[in-house]
Protein backbone atom coordinates (compact mmCIF):
# COMPACT_ATOMS: atom_id res chain seq x y z
CA UNK A 1 0.00 0.00 0.00
CA UNK A 2 0.95 3.35 -0.42
CA UNK A 3 1.40 5.70 2.58
CA UNK A 4 -0.72 9.20 1.93
CA UNK A 5 -1.73 12.01 3.63
CA UNK A 6 -4.63 11.69 5.45
CA UNK A 7 -4.85 8.22 6.34
CA UNK A 8 -4.64 7.29 9.76
CA UNK A 9 -2.40 5.02 11.65
CA UNK A 10 -2.26 3.67 15.18
CA UNK A 11 0.63 2.58 17.28
CA UNK A 12 0.38 0.92 20.62
CA UNK A 13 3.20 1.26 22.99
CA UNK A 14 3.86 4.88 21.18
CA UNK A 15 5.30 7.29 24.15
CA UNK A 16 8.67 6.25 23.60
CA UNK A 17 11.24 4.42 21.43
CA UNK A 18 10.15 2.86 18.49
CA UNK A 19 6.30 3.63 18.65
CA UNK A 20 7.43 6.81 18.88
CA UNK A 21 9.69 6.64 16.10
CA UNK A 22 7.00 4.79 14.27
CA UNK A 23 4.54 7.34 14.83
CA UNK A 24 6.24 10.32 13.95
CA UNK A 25 7.22 8.60 10.66
CA UNK A 26 3.89 8.37 9.66
CA UNK A 27 3.01 11.90 10.75
CA UNK A 28 5.91 12.85 8.57
CA UNK A 29 3.83 11.67 5.56
CA UNK A 30 0.98 13.26 6.58
CA UNK A 31 -0.88 10.27 8.02
CA UNK A 32 -3.06 11.04 11.62
CA UNK A 33 -1.62 9.37 14.17
CA UNK A 34 -2.75 7.59 17.18
CA UNK A 35 -1.08 6.76 20.20
CA UNK A 36 -1.98 4.22 22.54
CA UNK A 37 0.64 3.58 25.89
CA UNK A 38 0.12 2.73 29.50
CA UNK A 39 2.58 5.47 30.74
CA UNK A 40 0.33 8.74 30.92
CA UNK A 41 2.83 11.50 31.13
CA UNK A 42 4.78 10.29 28.51
CA UNK A 43 2.08 9.43 26.12
CA UNK A 44 0.90 13.00 26.96
CA UNK A 45 4.55 14.59 26.52
CA UNK A 46 4.81 12.60 22.72
CA UNK A 47 1.54 13.36 21.93
CA UNK A 48 2.08 17.53 22.47
CA UNK A 49 5.47 17.13 20.42
CA UNK A 50 4.08 15.45 17.49
CA UNK A 51 1.08 17.98 17.46
CA UNK A 52 4.02 20.87 17.74
CA UNK A 53 5.28 19.41 14.52
CA UNK A 54 1.93 19.79 12.95
CA UNK A 55 0.74 16.52 12.94
CA UNK A 56 -3.05 15.43 13.77
CA UNK A 57 -2.79 13.40 17.06
CA UNK A 58 -5.19 11.55 19.40
CA UNK A 59 -3.52 9.91 22.27
CA UNK A 60 -5.28 7.28 24.78
CA UNK A 61 -3.91 5.41 28.19
CA UNK A 62 -4.04 1.81 27.01
CA UNK A 63 -3.30 -1.12 28.69
CA UNK A 64 -3.01 -3.60 26.00
CA UNK A 65 -2.98 -6.47 27.81
CA UNK A 66 -6.79 -5.44 28.80
CA UNK A 67 -8.98 -6.76 26.04
CA UNK A 68 -11.87 -4.29 26.57
CA UNK A 69 -9.58 -1.12 26.80
CA UNK A 70 -8.35 -2.22 23.34
CA UNK A 71 -11.83 -2.71 21.40
CA UNK A 72 -12.21 1.09 23.62
CA UNK A 73 -9.56 2.55 21.54
CA UNK A 74 -10.84 1.13 18.50
CA UNK A 75 -14.03 1.94 18.79
CA UNK A 76 -12.67 5.76 19.38
CA UNK A 77 -10.21 5.44 16.23
CA UNK A 78 -13.40 4.89 14.23
CA UNK A 79 -15.48 7.42 16.09
CA UNK A 80 -12.97 10.08 15.47
CA UNK A 81 -11.13 9.51 11.70
CA UNK A 82 -13.65 6.67 10.50
CA UNK A 83 -10.86 4.71 9.11
CA UNK A 84 -7.54 3.10 10.08
CA UNK A 85 -5.12 2.38 7.59
CA UNK A 86 -1.90 1.18 9.55
CA UNK A 87 -1.75 -0.49 12.67
CA UNK A 88 1.29 -1.23 14.81
CA UNK A 89 0.85 -4.19 17.67
CA UNK A 90 4.17 -2.62 19.14
CA UNK A 91 3.62 -2.15 23.02
CA UNK A 92 6.09 -4.39 24.90
CA UNK A 93 7.76 -5.23 27.99
CA UNK A 94 10.26 -7.39 30.05
CA UNK A 95 9.14 -10.33 32.05
CA UNK A 96 11.82 -9.37 34.76
CA UNK A 97 12.21 -13.43 35.23
CA UNK A 98 15.20 -14.26 36.55
CA UNK A 99 17.30 -17.66 37.16
CA UNK A 100 15.99 -20.71 35.39
CA UNK A 101 12.57 -21.83 34.17
CA UNK A 102 11.79 -23.99 36.65
CA UNK A 103 12.30 -21.21 39.19
CA UNK A 104 10.11 -18.23 37.76
CA UNK A 105 7.96 -16.30 38.98
CA UNK A 106 4.86 -17.72 37.48
CA UNK A 107 3.90 -13.87 37.49
CA UNK A 108 6.06 -13.13 34.61
CA UNK A 109 5.10 -15.00 32.40
CA UNK A 110 1.62 -14.03 32.93
CA UNK A 111 2.48 -9.97 32.86
CA UNK A 112 4.99 -10.96 29.61
CA UNK A 113 2.11 -12.98 27.81
CA UNK A 114 -0.75 -10.27 28.31
CA UNK A 115 1.46 -7.42 26.90
CA UNK A 116 3.38 -9.52 24.22
CA UNK A 117 1.36 -11.64 23.33
CA UNK A 118 -2.40 -10.98 23.89
CA UNK A 119 -1.93 -7.22 22.95
CA UNK A 120 -0.72 -8.52 19.88
CA UNK A 121 -3.98 -10.50 19.57
CA UNK A 122 -6.21 -7.65 21.04
CA UNK A 123 -5.26 -5.51 18.27
CA UNK A 124 -5.92 -7.72 15.84
CA UNK A 125 -9.91 -8.83 17.02
CA UNK A 126 -10.38 -4.97 17.48
CA UNK A 127 -9.15 -3.21 14.38
CA UNK A 128 -8.97 -6.22 11.48
CA UNK A 129 -12.27 -6.57 10.93
CA UNK A 130 -13.40 -2.67 10.42
CA UNK A 131 -10.39 -2.61 8.21
CA UNK A 132 -11.67 -5.16 6.07
CA UNK A 133 -14.86 -4.05 6.17
CA UNK A 134 -13.41 -0.33 5.44
CA UNK A 135 -12.22 -2.40 2.18
CA UNK A 136 -9.41 0.57 2.04
CA UNK A 137 -5.71 -0.99 1.47
CA UNK A 138 -3.99 -1.52 4.59
CA UNK A 139 -1.61 -3.00 6.80
CA UNK A 140 -0.65 -4.53 10.69
CA UNK A 141 2.91 -4.68 11.52
CA UNK A 142 3.34 -7.13 14.74
CA UNK A 143 6.44 -6.26 16.99
CA UNK A 144 8.66 -9.22 17.57
CA UNK A 145 12.44 -9.97 18.08
CA UNK A 146 15.46 -11.55 17.15
CA UNK A 147 15.06 -13.18 21.03
CA UNK A 148 12.51 -15.95 19.86
CA UNK A 149 11.53 -14.52 16.85
CA UNK A 150 14.84 -15.94 14.98
CA UNK A 151 16.17 -18.12 17.83
CA UNK A 152 15.95 -17.68 22.14
CA UNK A 153 18.36 -15.89 24.43
CA UNK A 154 17.92 -18.65 27.23
CA UNK A 155 18.75 -16.00 30.16
CA UNK A 156 15.74 -13.76 28.55
CA UNK A 157 13.15 -16.96 27.52
CA UNK A 158 10.10 -15.55 28.59
CA UNK A 159 10.36 -12.93 26.66
CA UNK A 160 11.73 -15.15 23.69
CA UNK A 161 8.92 -17.71 24.21
CA UNK A 162 6.31 -14.40 24.08
CA UNK A 163 8.24 -12.94 20.36
CA UNK A 164 7.64 -16.47 19.12
CA UNK A 165 4.17 -16.53 19.64
CA UNK A 166 4.53 -13.08 17.76
CA UNK A 167 5.95 -14.19 14.42
CA UNK A 168 3.91 -17.52 14.48
CA UNK A 169 0.41 -15.34 14.84
CA UNK A 170 1.87 -12.50 12.09
CA UNK A 171 2.42 -15.69 9.79
CA UNK A 172 -1.21 -16.82 10.41
CA UNK A 173 -2.80 -13.75 10.18
CA UNK A 174 -0.72 -13.28 7.01
CA UNK A 175 -2.65 -16.61 5.79
CA UNK A 176 -6.32 -15.62 6.63
CA UNK A 177 -5.54 -11.92 4.83
CA UNK A 178 -4.81 -13.92 1.88
CA UNK A 179 -7.50 -16.63 1.98
CA UNK A 180 -9.66 -13.70 2.42
CA UNK A 181 -8.36 -11.64 -0.75
CA UNK A 182 -8.15 -8.80 1.51
CA UNK A 183 -6.52 -5.33 0.71
CA UNK A 184 -4.82 -5.82 3.97
CA UNK A 185 -1.27 -7.31 4.32
CA UNK A 186 0.39 -7.66 7.63
CA UNK A 187 3.84 -7.83 8.47
CA UNK A 188 6.39 -8.90 11.02
CA UNK A 189 8.83 -6.39 12.77
CA UNK A 190 12.61 -7.20 14.34
CA UNK A 191 13.86 -4.11 15.21
CA UNK A 192 17.43 -3.32 14.71
CA UNK A 193 19.76 -5.31 13.24
CA UNK A 194 22.06 -4.16 16.51
CA UNK A 195 20.46 -2.97 20.35
CA UNK A 196 18.13 -0.16 20.97
CA UNK A 197 17.85 2.38 23.28
CA UNK A 198 13.72 1.71 24.34
CA UNK A 199 12.42 1.42 27.76
CA UNK A 200 12.07 -2.01 27.18
CA UNK A 201 14.91 -2.37 29.87
CA UNK A 202 12.33 -0.33 32.42
CA UNK A 203 9.57 -2.24 32.20
CA UNK A 204 9.25 -2.58 35.54
CA UNK A 205 8.47 0.61 35.77
CA UNK A 206 4.67 0.00 34.37
CA UNK A 207 4.21 -2.97 36.25
CA UNK A 208 0.43 -3.53 37.31
CA UNK A 209 -0.17 -4.89 40.42
CA UNK A 210 -2.21 -7.78 39.60
CA UNK A 211 0.83 -8.92 38.12
CA UNK A 212 3.69 -8.31 40.89
CA UNK A 213 5.96 -10.26 41.55
CA UNK A 214 5.27 -13.00 44.13
CA UNK A 215 8.35 -12.69 45.95
CA UNK A 216 11.52 -10.28 45.84
CA UNK A 217 13.98 -10.42 43.06
CA UNK A 218 17.21 -11.83 43.83
CA UNK A 219 19.46 -9.06 42.48
CA UNK A 220 18.30 -5.44 41.52
CA UNK A 221 17.11 -4.72 37.66
CA UNK A 222 19.87 -3.41 35.59
CA UNK A 223 19.65 -0.44 33.49
CA UNK A 224 20.02 -0.93 29.58
CA UNK A 225 23.14 2.44 31.20
CA UNK A 226 24.48 -0.41 33.27
CA UNK A 227 24.82 -3.20 31.27
CA UNK A 228 26.62 -1.37 28.57
CA UNK A 229 29.06 -0.47 30.84
CA UNK A 230 29.39 -4.19 31.79
CA UNK A 231 29.97 -5.07 28.26
CA UNK A 232 32.85 -2.46 27.60
CA UNK A 233 34.44 -3.03 30.74
CA UNK A 234 33.92 -6.95 29.37
CA UNK A 235 35.80 -5.70 26.60
CA UNK A 236 32.98 -6.28 24.23
CA UNK A 237 31.64 -4.00 21.81
CA UNK A 238 28.30 -2.63 21.61
CA UNK A 239 26.53 -0.87 18.81
CA UNK A 240 23.36 0.40 18.80
CA UNK A 241 20.50 1.47 15.80
CA UNK A 242 18.39 4.34 15.86
CA UNK A 243 14.95 3.93 16.52
CA UNK A 244 14.39 6.31 13.46
CA UNK A 245 15.86 4.11 11.31
CA UNK A 246 13.48 1.26 12.21
CA UNK A 247 10.80 3.27 11.62
CA UNK A 248 11.89 4.10 8.22
CA UNK A 249 12.56 0.38 7.56
CA UNK A 250 8.74 -0.07 8.39
CA UNK A 251 7.79 2.56 6.28
CA UNK A 252 9.48 0.83 3.30
CA UNK A 253 8.06 -2.61 4.24
CA UNK A 254 4.55 -1.27 4.11
CA UNK A 255 5.21 0.28 0.97
CA UNK A 256 6.67 -3.01 0.04
CA UNK A 257 3.75 -4.95 1.13
CA UNK A 258 7.27 -7.19 2.87
CA UNK A 259 5.93 -10.03 5.08
CA UNK A 260 9.36 -10.00 7.06
CA UNK A 261 10.77 -6.66 8.37
CA UNK A 262 13.94 -8.56 8.56
CA UNK A 263 17.17 -5.92 8.67
CA UNK A 264 20.04 -7.89 7.10
CA UNK A 265 22.56 -8.73 9.77
CA UNK A 266 25.43 -11.29 9.41
CA UNK A 267 24.67 -12.31 13.20
CA UNK A 268 20.90 -12.76 12.51
CA UNK A 269 21.15 -14.69 8.97
CA UNK A 270 23.99 -16.99 10.48
CA UNK A 271 21.72 -17.90 13.66
CA UNK A 272 18.54 -19.01 11.33
CA UNK A 273 21.30 -20.97 9.22
CA UNK A 274 21.88 -23.15 12.12
CA UNK A 275 18.68 -23.11 13.69
CA UNK A 276 17.66 -24.51 10.15
CA UNK A 277 19.96 -26.96 9.97
CA UNK A 278 19.61 -27.99 13.21
CA UNK A 279 15.66 -29.33 12.67
CA UNK A 280 17.05 -30.28 8.76
CA UNK A 281 19.62 -32.33 10.07
CA UNK A 282 17.47 -33.62 13.65
CA UNK A 283 20.58 -32.71 15.68
CA UNK A 284 20.84 -30.26 19.02
CA UNK A 285 20.35 -26.94 18.88
CA UNK A 286 24.11 -26.01 19.24
CA UNK A 287 23.18 -22.30 18.40
CA UNK A 288 22.87 -22.17 22.03
CA UNK A 289 25.60 -23.01 23.25
CA UNK A 290 26.86 -19.81 23.40
CA UNK A 291 24.42 -18.98 25.96
CA UNK A 292 24.04 -21.52 28.13
CA UNK A 293 25.18 -21.07 31.63
CA UNK A 294 27.23 -23.20 33.81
Amino acid sequence: MELRAGQVAVVTGAASGIGLAMARRFAAEGLKVVLADVEEGALEKAAAGLREDGAVVHARVVDVGEREEVVALAEETYERFGAVHVLCNNAGVGSGAEGRMWEHDPNDWKWAFAVNVWGVFHGVQAFVPRMLAGGEPGHIVNTSSGDGGIAPLPTASVYAVTKAAVVTMTESLYAHLRAEHARVGASVLFPGPHMLRTGLWESHRNRPDRYAKQRPRRTPYRSLDQWEAAMKEAGKDVRFTPVEEVADFVADGIRADRFWLLPDSEHSDAQIRARSRSMLDRADPAYLENFILD
